[in-house]
């Protein structure tokens, strides 16, 4: 028999990519749990219920709180963790419902990730080969982490899957820029929290980063958009320290 497949996700202001995400899920979950960010304040909420999917709102504390508070509610034998910017293949689809099929005795699955960018598959500069925990045995995970990243736990043997999930995580220079000041800002604050602090070498990261992007992980191999990709990354890099050193004069004074 067939194992029930929760697909859970957490949303704030995600109308433009949500449906997409939703529509490659159809045939595939027998649950959709989306859980939005009380701040948000598009149709978000509106396109999630169109799809059937169970939602409910939540004030925004970290990514691993909103990640399990998902989880708590899901009711399928296994979960798939996926955002609104992200899509299951048709092969990754079958991939799955072949896995759940044959009641696995492994208990999460690595999934390769192809993330394309200005419209292009991005292979080099350190993107070709990520591969993230997504699909788990509801029972034998649980998230953990803080504002910035979560991550998961799970207790048992993980597989590898060979189709991937598509992420766009930006849709343009804009998209990334409007983002950029939120990121940032979590990353310096999570820093300063550890207790790190800036110092005038971490100035040299951008040009360090942007260096080791393009030449050593050969980004210049993706064209326009690897050098558009490892210039925004570099700067991304260096503006979270540049934050950080703001909050320690912030402190001092």
């Amino acid at each position: 028999m067939t194992l029930s497949l929760s697909a859970i996700l957490i949303a704030k202001n995600e109308e433009r990519d949500l449906p997409g995400c939703l529509d490659a899920l159809k045939g595939l979950a027998s649950q959709v749990v989306v859980v939005i960010s009380d701040d948000t304040t598009d149709k978000t909420e509106e396109i999630a219920k169109s799809f059937g999917a169970k939602t409910f709102r939540r004030q925004f504390d970290d990514y691993a709180r909103m990640r399990q508070s998902s989880l708590d509610v899901a009711e399928g034998d296994w979960c798939l963790w996926i955002d609104p910017d992200e899509r299951v293949t048709p092969e990754l689809a079958a991939e799955i419902r072949g896995a759940l099929s044959e009641n696995p005795r492994f208990v999460a699955v690595d999934i390769p990730f192809s993330v394309r960018f200005l419209g292009r598959e991005m292979r080099w500069g350190g993107l070709g080969h990520e591969s993230h925990i997504r699909l788990f045995r509801r029972t034998k995970a649980r998230f953990t982490g803080g504002a910035l990243h979560e991550s998961l736990i799970v207790d048992g043997p993980v597989a590898a899957f060979k189709h991937k999930i598509v992420h766009e995580p930006y849709r343009d220079i804009p998209d990334y820029l409007s983002k950029l000041e939120r990121y940032t800002t979590l990353a310096a604050q999570k820093r300063f929290e550890q207790g790190r602090r800036f110092t005038v070498f971490h100035h040299l990261i951008l040009p360090w980063e942007f260096f080791s992007r393009v030449f050593l992980k050969l980004a210049f191999l993706d064209g326009y958009q690897g050098l558009v990709w490892a210039g925004l990354s570099s700067f991304h890099s260096w503006l979270k320290y540049v934050k950080l050193g703001r909050m320690q004069r912030e402190q001092s004074k």
